[in-house]
């Protein structure tokens, strides 16, 4: 296996570079989860409120 210098800084560079762009999907990929659970958890929220009268009259 003789690679040149060139080719071997080449390859490190696209190596590099695609390990960018994964770390970036990745991060793109938390955030959107985060904001997703933010609002599930936001709708799930009870009112404290709720249940505290309870009309019996029939």
């Amino acid at each position: 296996m003789d690679m040149s210098i060139a080719a071997m800084s080449v390859n490190m560079h696209q190596s590099q570079a695609m390990q960018d762009m994964g770390v970036a999907i990745l991060k793109m990929a938390m955030d959107t989860t985060e904001v997703a659970t933010e609002e599930m958890l936001e709708k799930l929220s009870v009112d404290p409120n709720l249940g505290a009268m309870v009309d019996i009259q029939a």
